[in-house]
């Protein structure tokens, strides 16, 4: 049964196109290849985010250890092994709803940590041992234009991490209200957080800030920048944050696996779906652990997983399912839009992509497997 309008409802064709969307992928399912298609990218894409959260915990874990411990033996793989056992135990959550709870704490837990930071920053842009800033781009016009592209798709991304959780909204109608809440109170946190965070720390650094600002703030040579307590906090803060992060995104992954390996008519505990669960989810965490470890590039997988799959799931995918199902005629000003945003749009992610694999390459070939840090 169709869900009713809302009452005053604002956006009655975001709705229709919501709705005819769905329909039209959920028919396309077991014979249309877009059905295929999307469940490609967001799995490539939540895989992407769950190695990228448990590199960037463990590098978490690690600037703790070199704090307490300057020259203690263990190395970053090992952090991050010590991040991919608890994922794996964490990860034993049965469903999607299950973790409501934790995206609560998520929210509050990202605030607090940009608050701390932002203040860090701040604090060591005035300090007296505030480092020299060299805000300068790159040399060759060449570079730039691949750095350009790279950062249009780590923004993609960034703003693409509110799309794939919402989507769970839309199982349950009345689709619009819920996701329209759900992406704007997403799209505020992030301009809140990401955008305070990034431009204090450019503030203070320049093109020397790191992509974990606290490594800035903790450098190698000299004092720390910001009280011991303060990082500590925030560390914990991101740490905590980072294993919501990772629950959250590898849910889509666990549906497909366990689409095929469990059974409807047993209970969720029951030994018939509890122990193939606990197989699978382990596997996959542990895959997505070793990747980690072994190719440790934070920045350059931003900016592959932005192009490869936010890019084509968010700007171009919806424009090509609205002309698809609604079919508005070539003349109209509706289907030329589309057809722009789609043609931009794709041409972005083409050569997003192609400068984010370029920029993993070049790190590639002057980094270890393996190593004790991470790329930008």
């Amino acid at each position: 049964m169709a869900p009713k309008p809302l009452r005053n409802d604002p956006f009655p064709e975001i709705r229709r196109a919501n709705d005819a969307g769905a329909a039209f992928v959920l028919e396309s399912k077991g014979s249309g290849w877009m059905f295929y298609f999307v469940v490609l990218i967001q799995t490539a894409v939540n895989t992407g985010i769950s190695i990228g959260a448990i590199l960037l915990a463990g590098e978490c874990i690690q600037i703790m250890y070199s704090e307490l411990s300057p020259h203690g033996p263990l190395k970053l793989y090992h952090f991050i092994a010590m991040v991919t056992v608890v994922m794996i135990f964490l990860s034993q959550f049965p469903s999607f709803h299950s973790l409501r709870h934790i995206n609560l704490v998520s929210l509050f837990l990202s605030l607090g940590y940009t608050f701390l930071v932002v203040g860090a920053c701040i604090n060591a842009g005035k300090s007296k041992n505030a480092p020299p800033r060299d805000y300068s781009l790159e040399a060759s016009q060449l570079s730039r234009v691949f750095s350009a592209f790279t950062s249009i798709s780590i923004i993609a991304a960034i703003f693409g991490n509110g799309i794939l959780p919402e989507i769970q909204a839309t199982l349950a109608p009345p689709a619009t209200g819920k996701m329209l809440k759900g992406l704007m109170l997403c799209y505020s946190v992030i301009l809140v957080t990401f955008y305070s965070a990034s431009v204090s720390g450019y503030w203070v650094f320049g093109n020397k800030a790191n992509s974990n600002i606290l490594k800035s703030l903790m450098p190698d040579e000299g004092p720390s920048l910001a009280p011991t307590w303060v990082l500590g906090l925030a560390v914990v803060f991101i740490l905590l944050q980072l294993f919501a992060i990772g629950l959250v995104y590898s849910q889509v992954a666990y549906e497909i696996m366990e689409k095929k390996s469990a059974d409807a008519n047993k209970a969720v505990f029951s030994p018939r779906n509890l122990i193939p669960r606990i197989i699978l989810r382990t596997l996959y965490m542990a895959l997505c652990g070793f990747f980690a470890a072994m190719l440790p590039f934070f920045g350059d997988i931003n900016g592959v997983v932005g192009a490869i799959g936010f890019i084509p799931l968010d700007f171009v995918l919806p424009m090509l399912l609205y002309n698809m199902t609604f079919k508005p005629k070539k003349s109209s000003v509706t289907f030329w839009i589309n057809t722009s945003i789609m043609v931009v749009f794709s041409g972005a992610g083409l050569l997003g992509s192609f400068s984010s694999i370029r920029k993993l390459v070049l790190d590639a070939n002057k980094f270890k497997l393996f190593s004790s840090g991470i790329v930008d």
